[in-house]
């Protein structure tokens, strides 16, 4: 939760609007698990590499 929360409003929405999309059981557990996936690692949004952005003071 705190890497998803480190993430800017726009993404985070895309990340649940895309999700919530998901027509099948199958398919949003695989988005689940992408969107976890990238969460995870850091530098990556929807399958592309992000510069990380420098911490908010």
């Amino acid at each position: 939760m705190p890497a998803f929360k480190q993430r800017p409003p726009y993404q985070r929405n895309d990340y649940l609007h895309w999700i919530e999309r998901a027509r099948h059981p199958e398919t949003r557990r695989k988005r689940i698990n992408q969107m976890i996936d990238e969460l995870t690692k850091g530098g990556i949004y929807m399958g592309m590499q992000q510069e990380l952005a420098s911490p908010r003071s």
